[in-house]
């Protein structure tokens, strides 16, 4: 199986950007990492429409679970090219963070990609 190596804050972020920065819905991504942050898998946990995907927070939990994965990084993209986060994307990553939280699962940062920005809820200050 070939995973991409995510060795650098600038990997991350290209390879986030080609994966998803011209799909035409929203897709809600987790990246699941081993302790020491190697990328153990990259799934779509939630697809949607133009402006919004399903997100539950129990089934990316359970996944995580699953993989044995030690943290995760979520992202997602705005179709409409405006990567602002949206007070639900707020609200549900701060739900995801909390669950994880309770069993010790780290959420390294949340990514929205945009047309031609990306943006960190770590940088933001939103977690």
């Amino acid at each position: 199986m070939h995973r991409p190596i995510l060795s650098s804050w600038t990997a991350l972020l290209d390879y986030c950007r080609s994966v998803m920065q011209f799909e035409k819905h929203e897709q809600f991504r987790v990246l699941f990492l081993d302790r020491k942050n190697r990328l153990i898998a990259d799934e779509v946990l939630g697809k949607g429409t133009i402006d919004r995907a399903p997100v539950y927070p129990r089934e990316i939990i359970k996944r995580t679970l699953d993989l044995g994965a030690a943290a995760i990084i979520l992202t997602h993209n705005h179709p409409s090219g405006d990567p602002t986060p949206s007070r639900s994307d707020i609200e549900m990553t701060q739900k995801i963070i909390q669950a994880a939280k309770a069993i010790n699962i780290s959420v390294h940062d949340h990514l929205i990609i945009g047309r031609n920005d990306i943006v960190s809820f770590k940088s933001l200050g939103l977690m």
